[in-house]
């Protein structure tokens, strides 16, 4: 059974290296949960929100780093490069280059993925579209320059802490 659950997880590189949103249809359960809030529910969420990253990084390709399996769970790290060449979660495109990382967990249920958890370095991802600061970048604060977070924000955060 686990050796199923591997191949399903190395299945899933290969629906994103041929970007091909309808092998949802093969990978999940038609009533498919995932808990990450950015995706509509079941299959038809799933295939909707593939369909939009494949058209916002039309040469993204993935790897699997890790894939674990025990029971009815896989565990998979991924990694994901691509170009931002059409909108994407209501940002324009930027036309710059990201690479991202995932740790996705999901629960296989009729050979099929039927529930996903996963985490997304998401702030990561929107630095590198250029949406929010480098960090490490230097802006102007109202209390002067600061190095960090790059956000006025950040810097009250910091102030605080250093208070504490």
């Amino acid at each position: 059974m686990t050796e199923h659950h591997t191949r399903l997880a190395h299945a899933f590189v290969t629906m994103v290296n041929e970007r091909d949103a309808d092998a949802v249809d093969d990978l999940l359960v038609e009533d498919y949960i995932d808990h990450n809030v950015l995706i509509a529910p079941g299959r038809e969420g799933n295939r909707a929100f593939w369909k939009e990253f494949f058209a916002a990084f039309p040469d993204v390709t993935a790897a699997a780093e890790d894939v674990i399996a025990s029971g009815d769970r896989v565990v998979g790290r991924y990694s994901y490069e691509g170009t931002h060449l059409g909108p994407f979660m209501g940002i324009e495109p930027t036309g710059r280059r990201i690479s991202m990382h995932t740790i996705d967990i999901w629960r296989v249920e009729e050979g099929r993925f039927a529930e996903h958890w996963d985490e997304i370095n998401l702030y990561q991802l929107l630095q590198q579209l250029g949406v929010l600061p480098e960090t490490g970048a230097e802006t102007e604060t109202g209390a002067g320059t600061e190095t960090g977070t790059g956000t006025e924000a950040g810097a009250g955060i910091r102030a605080e802490a250093t208070a504490a």
